[in-house]
């Protein structure tokens, strides 16, 4: 996996002009043993409820790239160190969670790439609520199942076709 988000920024301007490619904000942590990864989009839209993301994350990832729209909540983590080993071992390139992740050091032990805005020790309701596979909108950036999402040391990109 060669990219750089600099290189997929510079070599499609005309992309990132009509907004086929698109740069999230620089909010994000970077959390898990791989700095850099990239994969087809996975979404899910939830809020403070962790259930869809333990029964999406237990399904074969293929090298996709899980997005979750948690409404930039600070107030429970959406991740932990339990999903992030289900990611890893079902073959998930990344994560990327619009809200918190907790269990940081057993994140950090996963061979996954994982990007959260904070992390935050108190766990998520476990009601199921939420949607999969659907237009989320994350840091204000629209993403869709189906994008490219990339992501290194630079920052993240989504793109609605593959790049590289």
């Amino acid at each position: 996996m060669t990219f750089a988000t600099t290189d997929l920024c510079d070599d499609h301007p005309e992309l990132l002009e009509d907004g086929r490619l698109a740069v999230l904000p620089p909010l994000f942590r970077h959390f898990g043993q791989h700095l850099r990864f990239c994969g087809k989009v996975t979404t899910l839209k939830v809020f403070e409820d962790n259930a869809l993301v333990r029964a999406t994350l237990e399904a074969p990832g293929n090298g996709n790239v899980l997005v979750i729209d948690g409404g930039a909540s600070l107030r429970r983590a959406l991740v932990g160190g339990q999903l992030a080993v289900l990611a890893q071992n079902n073959g998930w390139s990344g994560i990327v969670v619009d809200g918190c992740v907790r269990d940081s050091d057993e994140i950090n032990a996963c061979a996954i790439g994982v990007r959260a805005l904070a992390t935050h020790p108190r766990k998520s309701s476990k009601l199921g609520a939420g949607e999969r596979n659907v237009r989320i909108c994350v840091s204000g950036v629209a993403v869709q199942p189906g994008d490219w999402l990339y992501a290194d040391a630079d920052g993240i990109v989504v793109a609605q076709q593959k790049l590289a």
